[in-house]
């Protein structure tokens, strides 16, 4: 049964990361691979989802560059994110990555028992620390405050808002730093805060569009949405129609609205992966590495060599990124501290 249901879990992660644009499935025409296997293991169907999108393009990068192998499992819900987890488990690759804080009892549960196997956990960390597992975190709000910050330049109202999955730690990592960017050029400045919730808050569009329009009446001209496919495009769409601007996170989002969409929180999970991977192979396993803004783990669009053509609404505003890119380097430098929401 557990034999059936791996090659079910294979076929259709075939088939969705081929869909999503990625090389998972891309037939072989070179050697075969005689480096490491590397399996990556999502909490949700990569499908749309753009952080899952960049970390299947890492672990692909990964076994490019040590000419391995690597194969995605995509979960559904908590039992299925078990049973892949395990199955990876079970393949004995030289490298089992992991997605999402999701992750955290199962892979410290894994790791206990399998002591020789080697975990990559990435955007989060066990609550107890395995010589087995090492994690890869975020700081992701370093590229919130500045996001924040450009929201506060170009607001007329002095009203921001944010509308993120849940209302968690490691979500307010993306919102209070968002007011705090704002407060900072423009003091005066308020935040109001919106979490989607309910019992699917990472796929909930017409939710995430409704809270992002009941911001857009109370005055606020600028929006953070951080939630996954419910914040694409149910914050665009709200914010599109209410003549109002967005924030994306991850990937740039600009071009799924243009016009509508400011700029966006970078977290290139594909380096971060990628890094990782490289770290293990070389003997580094058991720590715990921080990425933001200092090591390009986390940026804006518009402060990439190519936000010219980014289409984001930023990309117009030559001042507003001037005082944006230095407010990034005085975070590098360590002149400006921002606290984690999470801490």
């Amino acid at each position: 049964m557990a034999r059936s249901r791996l090659l079910q879990v294979g076929a259709v992660t075939a088939a969705v990361v081929a869909l999503a644009g990625c090389n998972a499935s891309k037939p072989q025409t070179g050697p075969p691979p005689s480096g490491p296997a590397l399996v990556l293991v999502t909490p949700n169907p990569v499908g749309v989802n753009d952080f899952l999108k960049l970390s299947v393009r890492g672990v692909e990068q990964a076994a490019a560059k040590h000419n391995g192998s690597q194969k995605v499992f995509q979960s559904t819900d908590p039992a299925s994110l078990q049973q892949n987890l395990a199955a990876a488990v079970r393949e004995k690759p030289a490298v089992i990555v992991a997605v999402g804080f999701n992750f955290a009892d199962a892979i410290a549960a894994e790791a206990e028992r399998n002591p020789d196997q080697k975990f990559l956990f990435v955007d989060s960390c066990t609550t107890k620390p395995f010589p087995n597992v090492t994690c890869a975190v975020f700081r992701e709000y370093e590229g919130s405050y500045l996001a924040g910050a450009e929201a506060g330049l170009l607001s007329k109202t002095g009203k921001v808002g944010a509308v993120v999955a849940l209302d968690t730690p490691q979500f307010r990592r993306f919102s209070v730093p968002f007011g705090q960017g704002a407060e900072k050029v423009k003091p005066g400045s308020t935040l109001t805060p919106l979490y989607i919730g309910g019992s699917n808050p990472f796929n909930d569009p017409a939710r995430a569009k409704a809270l992002t329009a009941m911001l857009g009446g109370q005055g606020v001209d600028q929006v953070m949405g951080a939630a996954s496919a419910a914040g694409n495009p149910g914050v665009f769409e709200a914010a599109k129609e209410g003549a109002f601007f967005a924030y994306g996170v991850d990937v740039n989002q600009c071009p799924l609205s243009p016009g509508q969409v400011v700029d966006n929180v970078i977290k290139r999970t594909d380096v971060v992966i990628s890094d990782g991977v490289d770290a293990i192979l070389n003997g580094q396993t058991g720590a715990t590495k921080s990425y933001g803004l200092k090591e390009k783990g986390i940026s804006l669009t518009g402060l990439e060599p190519d936000a010219a053509s980014s289409q984001c609404v930023v990309a117009q505003q030559p001042d507003v990124l001037k005082r944006v890119g230095e407010l990034r380097d005085q975070i590098v430098s360590g002149a400006i501290t921002i606290n984690d929401p999470a801490a």
